[in-house]
């Protein structure tokens, strides 16, 4: 249940929200939601709604496909990574894009 919770609180961090934030997007206080991420035993339909309000999904994975499924997703972890640098930023070429050349 620790992996999990501490999955949720990097996934909230990732997106830049905040505990408080929680209630807006799912309808949990700050307080529920805080005890929640520390210490909390989520039913499952609470999951799956904390989980939409994360922009994630709840999947059962077989134990047999883990890997797999691991694997297809560092890889595409690592593809996005290199796209992102291959990408100049705004502050690189401030013009980029202006005229609707993606180049």
């Amino acid at each position: 249940m620790r992996a999990l919770l501490a999955a949720i609180k990097r996934r909230r961090e990732a997106l830049g929200l905040r505990q408080a934030d929680m209630y807006l997007r799912v309808g949990i206080s700050r307080q529920q939601y805080q005890r929640l991420e520390s210490q909390g035993n989520p039913r499952l339909d609470t999951l799956e709604l904390i989980a939409k309000g994360l922009n994630s999904s709840v999947l059962l994975i077989p134990d047999e496909h883990l890997d797999a499924v691991r694997a297809v997703l560092e890889k595409r972890a690592r593809e996005t990574s290199q796209v992102a640098e291959a990408t100049p930023s705004l502050a690189d070429d401030p013009w980029q894009g202006l005229l609707g050349d993606d180049t």
